[in-house]
């Protein structure tokens, strides 16, 4: 075989595969988008997990090509005094979408069943009052026609240590390293607890918790967009490519968590 026609080979290089597939799947996120703009629908998407689980890199490569004007990335900071005193949800409500738009919360309203929960900065009585009042909510979000969906990024504890000790050296990510990320390997099984209480708790059929396996942070990426697509309706799917691995991303259950199909 001449060296011209070894250089059309196509690469088998698992990157190279990445790469080829990610591409498909944002093209059909760009199909996607067209639709929700043409109907006016508003789609919302929460995305939780662990510190370093992988959230920020997983809605950078979901938005890369969609349109700006009608895609929203929300990460709030740290609550003002006013925001504490505040309805809980109130500082989220101005981020809902409006019609035609998309919108990733890089974590969310859940702050309060995880981080805050964990590290003390909130009471019991806060606590339980979200506990109770969130699948009210969300289900009031879904009846007046938004289109929620949440995902929890999964990794296990020696993942998470070694990427936060990458954050710690790569002078790219250093702005990611905060004292709750130092916290975060210390108070493992506390956020272990928190999580497994927050799924049992706040799985309903309106808004149901759908879990990713996220060591492998493409596998990752690439199933959970595979799902998301999957779930939505719009003109031109290849259904083809739409099939997410059940290994990687799956519905929450109890039995998942006993089976230790989640990180402990």
């Amino acid at each position: 075989m001449s060296k011209k026609n070894e250089q059309k080979q196509p690469s088998s290089h698992p990157d190279h595969d990445y790469a080829k597939t990610l591409k498909a799947l944002q093209i059909e996120l760009v199909k996607f988008q067209k639709a929700l703009i043409a109907n006016g629908d508003r789609i919302l998407i929460l995305l939780e997990g662990r510190d370093s689980a992988g959230k920020d890199g997983t809605i950078k490569r979901v938005i890369e090509h969609l349109s700006p004007r009608e895609t929203r990335v929300v990460a709030l900071g740290k609550p003002s005094t006013r925001d504490e005193s505040e309805w809980y949800f109130q500082r989220y409500v101005p981020h809902l979408p409006a019609a035609e738009e998309f919108v990733l919360f890089n974590r969310s309203w859940y702050n309060r069943a995880g981080v805050e929960w964990v590290m003390g900065f909130c009471t019991e009585a806060q606590y339980e009052e979200f506990m109770e009042s969130v699948p009210v909510f969300e289900q009031m979000l879904v009846r007046s026609g938004l289109q929620l969906f949440k995902y929890y990024l999964d990794i296990d504890k020696d993942e998470q240590k070694q990427r936060l000790k990458d954050r710690l050296t790569d002078p790219l990510k250093q702005w990611k390293m905060s004292p709750i990320d130092a916290a975060a390997q210390k108070h493992w099984k506390d956020y272990t607890v928190a999580r497994n209480a927050m799924f049992a708790r706040t799985h309903t059929p309106v808004a149901p918790w759908t879990i990713v396996r996220a060591n492998d942070k493409k596998q990752a990426r690439l199933n959970l967009i595979m799902d998301l697509l999957a779930r939505l309706d719009y003109q031109g799917k290849d259904h083809a490519l739409l099939c997410p691995d059940p290994e990687v991303v799956f519905n929450y259950t109890h039995e998942a968590v006993a089976q230790g199909r989640v990180a402990a």
